[in-house]
């Protein structure tokens, strides 16, 4: 089996992507949907209420924004949450990709915003960046009314979008209409199909 990462930044069409691939019959493991899976085990519940306070869990839930804060304050405050959820989240990640090949699945999509920002990419076969001009990314976050300081402080902590083009094993180009990014995926598809012929061939 092929596992094949989808990553962008924040406004590139990453979970487009992901969902037109889906539509198309190929798995999805969203790794921003396991996290809020992970987040309401209770030993993450525990992990974090010992790690960042009481005040953080609110009956059965996790105070995501109050999480937030604490875990944003600085660089090894997000390391000590990151170090907490990333093994939980890699472990359910590779269960299911090996859930999915022992029912003959050749390629799994796996949909994440931090593959390269976390070596993740060294555990994929491959990995596809969907990129998009500034202009367009700028655009798409005001329609969702994002503030700009949000932005900017998310993007601040992930590798630049021209960086991980140049990483990528291919690129999907988001920057046109629906209809211009059906062709990006029926490219994609046919590369995702080289692959799967590479990986088997003898």
């Amino acid at each position: 089996m092929i596992l094949i990462g989808i990553t962008g930044i924040i406004g590139s069409g990453k979970t487009t992507v992901s969902r037109m691939l889906q539509n198309k019959g190929h798995e999805i493991i969203d790794l921003d949907g396991i996290t809020k899976e992970v987040m309401r085990l209770n030993k993450t519940k525990k992990a974090i209420s010992d790690a960042f306070g009481e005040d953080c869990i609110s009956g059965e839930e996790v105070i995501t924004e109050r999480l937030r804060e604490k875990a944003f304050k600085s660089s090894n405050e997000l390391k000590r949450l990151e170090e907490l959820l990333h093994p939980i989240i890699l472990s359910e990640m590779f269960d299911r990709s090996a859930a999915l090949e022992k029912r003959g699945i050749k390629a799994v999509v796996i949909d994440g915003p931090l593959i390269y920002e976390k070596g993740l990419d060294k555990k994929l076969d491959k990995v596809v960046v969907v990129s998009a001009d500034e202009d367009k990314i700028r655009e798409r976050i005001r329609k969702r009314g994002m503030e700009k300081s949000d932005f900017e402080r998310r993007t601040a902590l992930q590798i630049p979008l021209k960086e991980k083009e140049m990483m990528a094993d291919h690129v999907v180009l988001n920057n046109g209409t629906e209809k211009d990014l059906e062709k990006e995926i029926e490219t994609l598809l046919q590369k995702i199909n080289q692959w799967e012929e590479e990986l088997n061939a003898p």
